[in-house]
């Protein structure tokens, strides 16, 4: 497998041993991003366990925002599928949407099921560049009050002409109404704003939100992370039991507090790495490599293409097995994971994998 120390190019052998030692040496290691199949997601919780790390996402932002609305308010959800398939009306709340593939598909398109069959599909804006709609609404305020003006129109509070008022009556009008939103731009409060907009709306017409994730997997990770600990994904196994605490395990957090001493960065699949990790020792598993990205960084196989994995399908809203499009002699995650846990298991009094 192709792998580096310190930005020299070096064998499997040594590279497993470089990393066993790094987190070896570590009192409180993280194991962060977890952007990669589902088998390396539990690999990642397993060695966590074992080492007493804790446990972070590269989409945490978001994933939080999110469950912090679903836990104090629930949610009424949509797929891009059924959005494509179904919505008339599309609102798209600020500028990260827009940036997403499904825009192309909704506007080239035309609703094919349900009561909004053959008709035409309007795009409208709250906030951000709002590329091809039919009407846009400034969100000079911040996008969870613009949110909350908009939900005062549509439950009838507020009354007078204005852009805002007319985007209510345009959502009210439809007959399948999708909220399209990226959670790590709303932020908490404005994901139950809009899931609060999405309820007002169900009392004169059907209406769903739907959150367009990043590259990441951390739709995967939420899941795993449940069926696993019991838990939502930032956990830490310091007293070798599984405890959450979103604050206290943000991996950015530890590093810049200078709590983490040893990192371990998956991303099978691509994802950005973040500016605090090179604060800190640490590991990379990456499935496209760069030799400096951390003091070890050894390339694994990426998910769909170099191998078949378990991810998470945005079309479908489901954990979905992709096979390999061009297979290549690359380890997956997985196996990289267990072989470090075997090494530190020999190395200090860490159970076997």
């Amino acid at each position: 497998m192709p792998a580096w120390v310190k930005g020299d190019a070096t064998d499997a052998d040594t590279a497993i041993a470089a990393a066993a030692a790094l987190l070896a040496a570590a009192r409180a290691p993280v194991i962060a991003g977890l952007s990669a199949e589902v088998a390396a997601i539990r690999a990642a919780y397993d060695l966590a366990g074992r080492i007493g790390a804790s446990v972070d996402t590269a989409g945490a932002a978001g994933t939080y925002a999110e469950l912090g609305a679903l836990s104090r308010a629930g949610a009424l959800t949509t797929t891009p599928a059924e959005t494509v398939g179904r919505a008339d009306a599309v609102l798209v709340v600020g500028e990260t949407p827009w940036r997403d593939p499904l825009l192309k598909r909704l506007a080239g398109t035309k609703p094919v099921r349900g009561r909004a069959a053959a008709a035409d599909r309007t795009l409208l804006a709250l906030g951000g560049a709002a590329s091809g709609a039919a009407l846009a609404c400034p969100a000079d305020q911040g996008l969870p009050q613009a949110l909350a003006l908009l939900r005062a129109h549509v439950r009838g509070h507020l009354a007078g002409a204005s852009a805002v008022a007319d985007l209510a009556a345009r959502l009210a009008a439809g007959r399948y109404v999708a909220l399209l939103y990226d959670p790590a731009e709303l932020g908490a409060p404005g994901v139950e704003m809009l899931q609060g907009l999405a309820i007002d709306l169900n009392d004169a017409t059907r209406a769903f939100a739907l959150a367009l994730s990043g590259p990441g997997q951390d739709r995967a990770v939420v899941p795993v992370s449940a069926w696993t600990t019991g838990q939502a994904p930032r956990v830490g196994f310091g007293r070798r039991v599984p405890e959450h605490d979103p604050w206290r395990f943000d991996a950015a957090r530890q590093a810049e507090s200078g709590e983490a001493d040893a990192a371990l960065w998956l991303a099978s699949v691509p994802v950005a790495a973040p500016g605090w990790l090179a604060r800190v020792p640490s590991v990379a598993l990456l499935g496209e490599p760069a030799a400096d990205a951390a003091q070890v960084v050894i390339q694994v196989g990426r998910p769909g293409r170099d191998l078949g994995g378990v991810l998470w399908h945005e079309a479908r809203a489901a954990l979905t097995y992709r096979p390999a499009s061009g297979p290549a002699d690359l380890p997956s995650a997985a196996s990289v994971l267990a072989r470090l846990g075997e090494r530190l298991a020999a190395s200090r009094s860490v159970p076997a994998c």
